[in-house]
């Protein structure tokens, strides 16, 4: 199997230098932002955008560890409003306008969640998906 190899460190050379996260100290900087919250049966989506559409920060109730029916809840969802919120003022974000898409059950309680953290909000769109007529339904069965 071989020698095991025991590496001696002297106290003069130990490595001072201590680097934060990358999620406490972020380089981006924003005033406003655009808030997307995309709310399925199953899963909320929370992406915290800046006003051209690139993307500052996000989460969603699967990240956080929710797992199955428990990620569709308006508790997940509110839990994930909170994280970006933090995230956001990290950032600096003061303004938000909201763009909403789904039907699920964490569309209100996840902008409460980020509106807890002291935000403003400018506007809310809802820009679910509506199909105009959808696709054509199965023929009937012949049994």
């Amino acid at each position: 199997m071989g020698k095991k190899r025991i590496v001696a460190k002297d106290e003069g050379s130990a490595n001072t230098e201590d680097k934060p996260s990358v999620s406490s100290v972020s380089k981006k900087r924003a005033d406003v932002g655009v808030l997307c919250v995309e709310s399925t049966y199953n899963n909320t989506k929370v992406v915290l955008t800046d006003v051209k559409g690139n993307t500052l920060c996000w989460s969603s109730s699967g990240s956080l560890g929710f797992r199955g029916a428990k990620k569709g809840t308006p508790f997940a969802a509110a839990k994930v409003g909170e994280t970006v919120g933090a995230k956001a003022q990290a950032i600096g974000v003061k303004e938000v306008s909201v763009i909403i898409k789904g039907v699920g059950s964490g569309r209100e309680s996840s902008v409460r969640g980020f509106l807890s953290k002291g935000m403003n909000l400018i506007s809310v769109r809802d820009m679910t998906p509506v199909p105009h007529n959808g696709p054509k339904p199965k023929k009937p069965r012949r049994v």
